[in-house]
């Protein structure tokens, strides 16, 4: 009979753990929580104190009559569910119903599954802490409250379906706050007049920059360019000021929650959701053949780019290894901390930098390593020396006119021979250095260009940037980014278009009803000094019953006038100018969980449906008679295919375009690279220059 129960979330754990602690311990999985609030009711009683009811989660049954059983038979019960505050949740709760005292040292918390972090950690158990549990509990009934009064309304005066939630309304509030930024905005115009210069044989670039005496000199019309031309004579430029530095950069401190959400969708396309799935995975283990299974990153919901002394260590022994003692970091950085970080554990890192990805090829699906060489590449640059640049900038003169040319190289790439930091904007270091130039040096003009430009108004927010803006806006915590942009888009509130949120009219509308009913709901101070008034609850310096009240005494007010006051709105089904096949009622456009589509007026007696194409002129090159259309797959990648399938298969990925292979006459299609696209025939090896 095993003398010690431990009790994980997870079965993929389980085994893993069991096997790091020995015989005379059993590890069994709770599944996640085992007791919450009902569904079917608010379970909070708002007259005694906010006292939470609970009840075995439906289906749960089994799962803890076999724990019960099982801890009949151990001599201690380790609690041992995630080390965050749903985590410390969990314990609470599985201590609860196994009669386990929270006060007894029953808590086991590690940051990483491994041999060594496991059997450490169950050296140093410790009681459950009622802070961390309270400030869950607190967001919990806060949810609830929100969820199960203003959910309700919602169906009755809009449609069923609807939900609002602290942290979902302030997001779909910044998505259309963005919106209306982006609808009113007035482009200015602006012109830059950029030339082509030569030293002997070297040419280099450089762009008006001011007339003489002016620090810069704006450029905002044809009649500007103009007057500015008017003031240069001849080809002739005379050098005038010549800077040279030497520039340093740091790298990019390791992941935490946001930053790998951010990271991963600009470098692997991939959405928050999956992200956090695949790297629940790799914090799991992975089967590692006759090593068996292993976790391969350490927890993977944080807000702390601290990082361990032995991680550092072995760090730096591979550094110094793989590229040599230069590359090793030799300064000591302060990494900015956010001041609404709780700093409950380290960073996202590889629990062995030696598992390089290479060595894991063979076991991880391609997505898994791809996420895992982008964990280990950020980590172990992060504890490289800094990148050292040479930069230089040359004034350039003819008349009135001063033009300015600059250059860098990269003198020591350090950090930057691993991994380089992406950015939303794909800004690239230069790594072109001008010629050698010296004060009074006369360098000719090859050509000089003037362009018209207009000033863009702010983008859309894709995932990466919302996550961004939310994190530093205090809105939410790790754990709440993946499920709350998956839910905003599953009600209807928000669409995906080119990879951009947009909101919707139901979003509006809900919005709407929102900022008049709710105003403390979307509104962002508010929801972030409700974060703040949670971590004080953590760190047990308020009460939890305190932050609940002063909460819902307002939140009831409002709640009892909007019962009154809300007017149900009618929501009317935009024509989507065609008849049903079927019946000859017209065809409306409805939302659905993936979107638009289309659907017969005369529902239910009618329930055709079929998904809205996009015509993009061009003949199908297969039948002759189709034309092509787009289509998104299961997974929501756009393709191409015959309006006349299923009788005609044409199928491409890449856009065909009007036009035919000047070489072949075969079929033009649209390449997607990493940046830009490149037109090429689908028949011979005929391909255009690439487009950004």
């Amino acid at each position: 009979m095993s003398e010690f129960l431990v009790i994980v979330e997870s079965p993929a754990k389980a085994k893993t753990i069991e096997r790091y602690l020995g015989k005379k311990y059993k590890v069994k999985a709770s599944m996640g929580h085992v007791r919450d609030l009902p569904r079917s009711q608010t379970g909070v009683d708002v007259n005694n104190g906010f006292e939470p009811k609970y009840i075995t989660i439906r289906g749960k049954g089994p799962v803890l009559k076999e724990l019960k059983t099982a801890a009949k038979k151990a001599k201690k019960i380790y609690l041992a569910a995630d080390p965050d505050r749903e985590g410390e949740a969990i314990a609470w709760h599985l201590a609860h119903s196994l009669d386990v005292d929270i006060n007894s040292d029953c808590r086991v918390v590690f940051n990483e599954i491994t041999k060594d972090a496991i059997q450490e950690s169950f050296k140093h158990p410790r009681p459950i802490n009622k802070d961390l549990v309270d400030a869950q509990q607190a967001r919990r009934i806060l949810d609830r409250l929100v969820g199960y009064n203003i959910s309700p309304l919602l169906w009755k005066k809009v449609k069923k379906g609807l939900s609002a939630g602290r942290v979902q309304s302030v997001s779909v509030r910044l998505i259309i706050d963005r919106e209306n930024e982006i609808k009113a905005f007035i482009p200015e115009e602006y012109w830059t007049i950029d030339g082509e210069f030569l030293k002997g044989k070297d040419q280099f670039s450089a762009s008006f920059h001011s007339l003489v005496g002016q620090n810069k000199t704006e450029v905002s019309s044809e009649e500007d360019v103009q007057k500015i031309l008017q003031q240069m004579e001849g080809n002739k430029f005379t050098v005038i000021a010549v800077t040279k530095k030497e520039r340093r950069r740091n790298p990019a401190p390791p992941f935490i929650t946001s930053s790998l959400q951010q990271e991963a969708a600009r470098k692997l396309n991939f959405r928050a959701k999956k992200t956090m799935m695949l790297a629940q995975q790799l914090y799991e283990g992975i089967e590692l053949g006759k090593e068996g299974t292993v976790g391969l990153i350490t927890y993977m919901r944080t807000d702390s780019t601290r990082i361990s002394e032995i991680a550092q260590e072995e760090a730096a022994n591979y550094i110094k290894a793989e590229y040599g003692e230069q590359f090793l970091k030799t300064e000591q950085r302060k990494e900015k901390k956010q001041t609404n970080a709780q700093d409950a554990h380290e960073a996202i890192r590889p629990t062995s930098t030696f598992r390089d990805p290479s060595s894991l090829k063979e076991f991880l699906s391609r997505d898994q390593l791809r996420l895992y060489k982008l964990i280990w590449e950020r980590f172990l640059a992060s504890q490289m020396a800094q990148a050292v640049m040479d930069t230089m900038s040359v004034d350039l003169q003819n008349g009135n006119a001063v033009f300015r040319a600059t250059g860098s190289k990269i003198k020591f790439p350090g950090f930057m021979k691993l991994y380089v930091e992406g950015t939303d904007d794909q800004v690239e270091e230069s790594n072109k250095m001008l010629p050698d130039l010296n004060e009074g040096d006369e360098v000719f003009q090859k050509d000089v260009e003037p362009k018209q430009h207009f000033t863009q108004p702010p983008p859309r927010y894709t995932e990466a940037r919302l996550v961004k803006t939310l994190e530093e806006l205090g809105i939410g915590r790790p754990s709440t980014y993946a499920p709350t942009l998956d839910t905003i888009q599953k009600r209807g509130y928000v669409a995906l278009d080119n990879k951009r949120f947009v909101p919707t009219e139901l979003g509006e509308i809900v919005h709407e009803l929102m900022v008049e009913f709710f105003p403390e709901i979307v509104n962002v101070e508010f929801t972030a000094k409700m974060e703040q008034d949670l971590d004080n609850v953590e760190e047990g310096k308020t009460p939890w019953v305190k932050i609940i009240d002063e909460f819902y005494q307002d939140f009831e007010v409002h709640l009892k006038k909007a019962e009154k006051e809300m007017q149900e709105v009618e929501i009317k089904d935009e024509p989507a100018g065609e008849d049903c096949e079927n019946c000859g009622s017209p065809m409306v456009f409805k939302m659905g969980r993936y979107g638009k589509f289309m659907a017969c007026s005369n529902f239910p007696d009618c329930r055709n449906t079929k998904p809205i194409v996009k015509e993009i002129g061009v003949t199908c090159p297969t039948c002759k008679e189709g034309t092509i259309v787009e289509r998104k797959s299961k997974k929501k990648r756009l393709f191409y295919g015959c309006s006349r399938f299923p009788e005609c298969d044409f199928l491409s990925w890449d856009k065909p375009l009007p036009r035919n292979c000047p070489k072949c006459e075969g079929l033009l299609v649209e390449k997607k690279l990493k940046k830009g696209v490149q037109v090429q025939c689908v028949s011979c090896d005929y391909k255009e220059e690439p487009q950004s």
